[in-house]
Order: C-alpha cells, then sequence, then structure tokens
C-alpha cells in the first residue's frame, strides 16, 4: 500500500531540508526523482546518495520564480522518463522578517510569486499529463504559519494560506480524472528556511515549548507522510492539508 515502485516524482527545493528528505522517502519507497533546485552542485550530491542507494536520480536546476524554467523542469522529466506520476511543490523563500506594515512590494510580490503562482503554473503543466495517463498525486508544501497570525512571517504565512486553497481548488477541479492534491502543512523544522528561529537561543526556547512533543521537528518527520498521501494507501485523500507540528495545534500554545 505504500509503494512506489516504478513511479516517477518530481519535487522542487529538493537539495535540502525537506525536500530532500522526500526525495531521499521517496526513491527508497521505489520511485525514480527528480532532484530540482536552482543550485546543481547541491542536488547532484542528494542524486548521488539516491544512487549509492540503488535507485535512480536524475538532476534538473531550476529557478521556481522563471516560468520558462518551469517548463524546461516538466519537459525534460518527461524527455527523460516519458511521465511524471507525482508532483511535490516543495520550494519556497521567505526573504522578509518582522510586521507587514514594514514590508516593500518588491520583497511582497517575490513572495507571491515563489510561493503562489509558482505553484499554480508547474501545477497546471503536470496535472494535465497525470489525467490523460490515467492519474497521479500532487503534494504542496504550506506551513502551519498559514492558520494563525503572526508578527514576523505574515507574507509568508499569507503565502502559504493561499497554497492551501490552490490545493482545495485542484483536488475539486481534478478528482474525476484521478488526479490527487494534497498538502502537508510542517510545524517549525529544522531546515535552512527555519534557521531564524531555531539558532537564536530564546526564539528557540519559546517554539520548543509550544511543542507538546518536546523538540522541534526535522525533515525526516516530514517524509514519510508526503510518501503516503503519494502512495496508494491515501488513494481516497483528495484537497487535505495535513498539519506535521508534533502537537502544537492541539495544544494552547502559540505557533512562532
Amino acid at each position: 500500500m505504500f509503494e512506489l515502485n516504478d513511479k516517477v516524482a518530481l519535487i522542487t527545493g529538493a537539495s535540502k531540508g525537506i525536500g530532500k528528505a522526500i526525495a531521499m522517502a521517496m526513491s527508497k519507497a521505489g520511485a525514480r526523482v527528480v532532484i530540482s533546485s536552482r543550485k546543481r552542485d547541491a542536488c547532484e550530491l542528494v542524486a548521488e546518495e539516491i544512487r549509492n542507494q540503488g535507485s535512480e536520480a536524475l538532476v534538473v536546476s531550476c529557478n521556481i520564480k522563471n516560468r520558462d524554467d518551469l517548463r524546461s523542469l516538466v519537459d525534460r522529466t518527461i524527455d527523460e522518463w516519458g511521465v511524471i506520476d507525482h508532483l511535490v511543490c516543495n520550494a519556497a523563500i521567505n526573504p522578509y522578517f518582522g510586521p507587514l506594515k514594514d514590508i516593500t512590494d518588491e520583497a511582497f510580490d517575490a513572495i507571491m510569486l515563489a510561493n503562489v503562482k509558482h505553484t499554480l503554473w508547474l501545477c497546471n503543466m503536470v496535472i494535465l499529463g497525470m489525467a490523460a495517463r490515467g492519474g497521479g498525486s500532487v503534494l504542496i508544501v504550506s506551513s502551519v504559519a498559514a492558520f494563525k497570525g503572526t508578527t514576523r512571517i505574515g507574507a509568508c504565512a499569507i503565502s502559504k494560506a493561499a497554497d492551501i486553497q490552490i490545493i482545495r481548488n485542484l483536488a475539486v477541479e481534478w478528482a474525476g480524472q484521478n488526479v490527487r492534491v494534497n498538502g502537508i502543512a510542517p510545524g517549525i523544522v529544522k531546515t535552512d528556511f527555519a534557521r531564524a528561529i531555531w539558532q537564536n537561543p530564546e526564539t528557540y526556547r519559546r517554539a520548543v515549548a509550544a511543542y507538546p512533543v518536546g523538540r522541534l521537528g526535522e525533515p525526516e518527520d516530514i517524509s514519510g507522510a508526503a510518501v503516503f498521501l503519494a502512495s496508494p494507501a491515501a488513494g481516497f485523500i483528495t484537497g487535505q492539508t495535513l498539519i506535521i507540528d508534533g502537537g502544537a495545534a492541539a495544544a494552547s500554545g502559540q505557533y512562532s
């Protein structure tokens, strides 16, 4: 039920953090994986790890803010392996920390382009082919920040909330063609994306206090859910966003 044997999975932002963990887990579940991010050298290192474990990996560098790059990413995958069975939209940016009253138009637009518009672009490029071949799955990585107000990452939270609505809409639009679209909303995970939180001793202390499990997440804490949502075991799940946050949503503490 949890196997991805002979499937092709395309993962953006796969050179490190959550994206890398998902790529490693999907390869172990039997998938051939496409490793993509802006930095080709970093992608090659991940691909080498996967190949050393006896699995197949393809590297395609891509700037998610460039529509032509995304088109090339999809075309290269199809040229190499013929299909895309599973798409993971993980790449995102957050160049601004602080209240919304101080954010520049340039920073806000950059966040919306990278975190929202690129997701819709890529999904539209891939899902049509999935539907024509009888189905597939899409996973969009959102964030628990989408569910609460925040004084520091408001623009990113807005973009992640928009991603959750993209999940709902695409799930409804494509369910009849056997394409499932789901999301995961991680809490604070120890990645470069959240480095400003977990490397500061004071913010780290306050963040951990909000998590009943007594620790922050690791990338591998997220990857198992990604495999599940792509697998036949999740065949009746679509339009959902799974919160993975060590119990913080069930507790009274606030997200950082």
